[in-house]
């Protein structure tokens, strides 16, 4: 069984498209995504509504969710910072975990296999 990895990047709303395609063009063919909400380096800002001040200390992000086994780590590393890379603070953060395991319900299979797609299975549209 090869050794499984979770990677979390978290990043730029208006940056998830590229990332997509990136992560589509070196063969990763799976992610969850979720839209969160965090500080940093940035530390918010103050917005006025009616009147009065308002702290925005938590600011729209998105966060994906990779496994792999197939890829390299550092491929995907090295493809979202090529994406998602401005310069700017708030481009964003990447973390990797390692995975104790994996299991595709559907199926009951584990380790890497249950993250690979099966070959030759019609997904419904």
């Amino acid at each position: 069984m090869r050794p499984l990895y979770k990677i979390d990047i978290i990043t730029r709303p208006e940056k998830l498209e590229e990332l997509k395609q990136a992560m589509y063009d070196i063969k990763v063919t799976g992610m969850t995504v979720t839209q969160v909400y965090g500080c940093g380096l940035t530390k918010g800002h103050t917005e006025v509504y009616r009147g009065k001040e308002y702290s925005i200390n938590l600011l729209p992000k998105v966060k994906v969710e990779i496994v792999v086994c197939e890829v390299p780590v550092r491929t995907v590393i090295e493809a979202a910072k090529k994406a998602l890379q401005t310069g700017q603070v708030g481009d964003g953060k990447i973390f990797i975990y390692p995975i104790e395991n994996a299991v595709r319900i559907r199926t009951g299979e584990e380790g890497d296999i249950a993250i690979m797609d099966p070959a030759g299975v019609v997904l419904p549209k």
